[in-house]
């Protein structure tokens, strides 16, 4: 992505309350100043830009996917949001689904809503943000089992670029290295950085971004 957009995405997430500097903890149990809740995106405005960003991101990528998947819960409403979009801005008519937490022993049951993968199909996933891969190491294994897909990209926010399991690689190599599955980000903690230096307001967290980067993040 450019980095103008970058810098608009950037102040979009931050406008949003989506974007937020303090004192946090991640998924991983690792303290951070900064945060990504998409869960703050509440308006359909909101969502409209957001799924725009995203649409115009995977059809610039020029990968090939057959359907996307949303992992629960914050990857549902964006999955559907960037089907929403693919076919608004694109007509790119494509199926998606997502999974529950908890297997449905009633009515349709089972784990996953929605499109029902064929054997083969090349699926995509939407994410919310890369920290250490945990969520994600989980939910492959299941869809390939269930499914016997091929999952080689995956689209997400933010990339933290934090290591994974081990401190000599970052996650998303991590993921890489083990399943095949490239991370595709719309920005990094770098372009987050980069848009602090160039804005004064934020002066207060600039030494603790640095510090986190240092302990935490392979760039």
């Amino acid at each position: 992505m450019e980095v103008k957009l970058k810098k608009e995405f950037v102040s979009f997430l931050i406008e949003s309350n989506v974007l937020k500097f303090g004192e946090f903890t991640t998924k991983s149990n690792r303290k951070t100043p900064y945060f990504i809740n998409t869960g703050n995106f509440k308006y359909g405005k909101q969502l409209n830009v957001l799924s725009k960003f995203y649409a115009d991101f995977i059809v610039n990528s020029k990968v090939e996917y057959d359907c996307l998947f949303g992992p629960a819960y914050k990857g549902i409403s964006l999955v559907v949001a960037c089907c929403n979009a693919l076919y608004e801005h694109h007509k790119i008519n494509k199926p998606f689904f997502f999974n529950r937490k908890e297997i449905k022993d009633h009515g349709e049951g089972g784990s996953f809503i929605g499109h029902k993968p064929k054997e083969g199909e090349k699926i995509i996933i939407i994410e919310d943000v890369l920290t250490a891969g945990t969520a994600v190491k989980e939910i492959l294994p299941i869809l390939k089992k269930q499914y016997n897909v091929e999952c080689f990209n995956m689209f997400v926010l933010v990339n933290r670029c934090e290591f994974g399991s081990h401190k000599n690689i970052k996650a998303s190599d991590e993921l890489k290295e083990k399943f095949g599955l490239t991370v595709n980000s719309l920005i990094s903690i770098k372009d987050i950085v980069e848009f602090l230096e160039n804005n004064s307001k934020y002066e207060e967290f600039k030494k603790s971004m640095q510090n986190y980067i240092n302990s935490y993040c392979i760039l």
